[in-house]
């Protein structure tokens, strides 16, 4: 399977490109500003279309997942242009490129797609974002299902992993690294989600590629918990000292974007299609200690 990874630099992507190149696929990394570390990198910008359409034709992937993204929520509400430019006219730009070369797209969206109002929510529950940034990922979903010819949108939560990744630390690795320094942390209470291990994730989309899954699907962990809860079980797994987490609330913090309280994703049909089932959040974190190990 030819295989084009977007965003193949970032925390998911780079683990989807290294799990694949390991099934011996071809994979083309494209990534902008930091290098893909596996596959063969390519460097594009996806708000060109010119430049997306070259790059494709060179490829000529069978399968294509696009998880290139302005992720920084703050920034996309401050900069509403960039985040068009990026997570929507990126978007199409992808898609149309998927659809000149016939290939299966698979778009990473995500759980602030909803407005955190009352949680677990399904594949058929209405999006409703709050912020500018998940406005964008809903105009992006609504962008592949309107012009891709076979694709699927999986939804992730608060993705995190055991390596930083284009030059950012996720939530678990910013938490270990306060800790082991004996420094208190700041954590939400009020905040509910569905964190997902990254190579959870990278298994479980390379599944829906390889089968070719169509629709949408919740690929996030399997359990609900708030970050403080979330926090805590980090540490309890790692043997750290869960006394330096500080109970916080939203409310006192500043935030140029609203987050939703409670964006937690049911799981149900994943668990049901899938044989790389969604992880409970017990499991992920030990496969989390493992892959620090190794």
């Amino acid at each position: 399977m030819k295989l084009l990874v977007t965003g193949a630099s970032g925390l998911y992507g780079s683990k989807l490109a290294e799990l694949a190149v390991a099934r011996q696929y071809q994979v083309y990394a494209f990534h902008n500003e930091h290098k893909a570390a596996y596959g063969i990198p390519v460097q594009v910008d996806i708000s060109d279309e010119r430049k997306v359409d070259a790059a494709f034709k060179e490829a000529k992937p069978d399968v294509v997942v696009h998880a290139a993204t302005l992720t920084d929520v703050d920034k996309c509400e401050l900069n509403k242009e960039l985040a068009w430019r990026v997570n929507v006219q990126g978007t199409r730009n992808v898609v149309q490129a998927a659809k000149a070369t016939d290939a299966f797209l698979l778009f990473i969206s995500t759980d602030y797609v909803f407005d955190g109002e009352k949680g677990c929510y399904k594949e058929t529950d209405q999006p409703s974002p709050i912020s500018y940034y998940a406005y964008t990922k809903l105009k992006a979903e609504e962008c592949v299902a309107k012009s891709a010819r076979e694709f699927c949108v999986a939804r992730p939560s608060v993705i995190y992993g055991a390596n930083p990744a284009a030059g950012k630390v996720n939530f678990a690795l910013w938490l270990l690294k306060k800790l082991r320094r004996n420094e208190a942390a700041k954590v939400f209470v009020d905040q509910w989600n569905s964190p997902t291990l990254n190579s959870s994730l990278a298994e479980m989309t390379l599944e829906v590629a390889e089968r070719r899954l169509t629709g949408i699907y919740h690929l996030s962990g399997a359990s609900r918990v708030s970050r403080f809860d979330f926090a805590q079980r980090l540490a309890d797994v790692f043997g750290l000292d869960k006394s330096l987490l500080v109970p916080t609330r939203m409310r006192d913090f500043s935030f140029a974007a609203k987050r939703p309280a409670d964006s937690s994703l049911d799981t149900s049909k994943a668990a049901q299609v899938l044989k790389s089932k969604p992880l409970k959040l017990g499991d992920a974190l030990e496969h989390l200690k493992a892959e620090f190990s190794s």
